[in-house]
């Protein structure tokens, strides 16, 4: 098969705007030029991508499986200018970084302000994975640094104590639940709840733990942050279970925090690497100390 990213664009072109001509003209193109590149194109896969009209073109059904494939390959070039642009001004190292929800909510933010500070030619891609995901992607290095809740060992990868935490419930004031300001995660499963979107950390977590207690979880809404979470608490819609950490900047007086009693709910976050850290860009070493030793704050008790 023989075609090139022009084709491809203006094969997007004309299936947006239904018409050869306006297709053409927003490639720059003339129309018997955009006609023939498609009819080339057509040759080249064998088969149709458009219906002639009398008053345009319209998509086959290979023409729309085409459309799908190329507007994700526009959408990943696109990605890798924007990726790429920060080198040509002046970027000395790109650097991937893991962490669960926890870490990305509640303590990252202030740590990476203070490297990028210090190193504002570089740049950080910070992505949330589930604990077990992060530890292999550091492993297989995929990642640079990871930030998890780990107890084990891994024969690749090293760990070192980042924060302490821990998951409690966050109601409204004017719930019965937990008159004492402590409460056991059964208790929890009987009220609908507030959770981030399936596939965070957080939210895989307690799921499992619900079905390793034989119970279904009611998640009645799902958001994508932790103060839409907050939000809905404080209307009422259902209960939560969060870090300790993130309500140090989500106080409401609308909720009431509670102590969950479960051994499971302390949370202890770790660094990792690679063992070997000298396999380690400069950039990555240092990014690695300051997480090791962040800046003076106060941790959860």
């Amino acid at each position: 098969m023989h075609y090139s990213l022009v084709d491809i664009k203006l094969f997007v072109a004309i299936a947006d705007a239904g018409n050869v001509s306006r297709g053409a003209a927003h490639c720059f193109l003339a129309p018997s030029s955009a006609s023939l590149r498609i009819k080339q194109l057509e040759e080249s896969l064998g088969t149709r991508l458009f219906t002639r009209q009398a008053r345009g073109v319209s998509l086959t059904r290979a023409g729309q499986v085409m459309l799908e494939h190329c507007r994700r390959c526009l959408a990943e070039l696109e990605q890798m200018h924007a990726n790429l642009a920060p080198y040509a001004q002046g970027v000395k190292s790109h650097l991937t970084l893991f962490a669960n929800s926890t870490a990305i909510a509640s303590y990252l933010p202030e740590d990476l302000s203070v490297f990028l500070l210090a190193y504002p030619a570089v740049r950080v891609s910070l992505e949330e994975r589930l604990s077990h995901e992060i530890v292999a992607a550091v492993a297989e290095g995929r990642a640079d640094i990871g930030v998890v809740t780990w107890s084990e060992e891994h024969p690749d990868v090293k760990f070192w104590p980042y924060h302490e935490d821990e998951l409690i419930i966050v109601a409204p004031v004017a719930t019965d639940l937990g008159q004492d300001g402590k409460v056991r995660f059964v208790e929890c499963l009987a009220h609908p709840i507030i959770s981030l979107a399936s596939g965070t950390a957080i939210h895989t977590f307690l799921v499992g733990k619900a079905a390793a207690l034989g119970y279904p979880i009611d998640v009645r809404i799902q958001v994508a942050g932790f103060s839409a979470v907050i939000a809905l608490v404080c209307s009422g819609a259902g209960i939560a279970i969060v870090p300790r950490s993130v309500m140090r900047n989500l106080h409401n007086e609308r909720v009431k925090t509670l102590s969950l009693q479960e051994p499971w709910a302390m949370r202890h976050l770790a660094v990792c690497a690679r063992s070997d850290e000298k396999r380690l860009s400069v950039h990555a070493q240092a990014l690695l100390h300051q997480l090791r030793h962040p800046p003076s704050c106060s941790d959860v008790a």
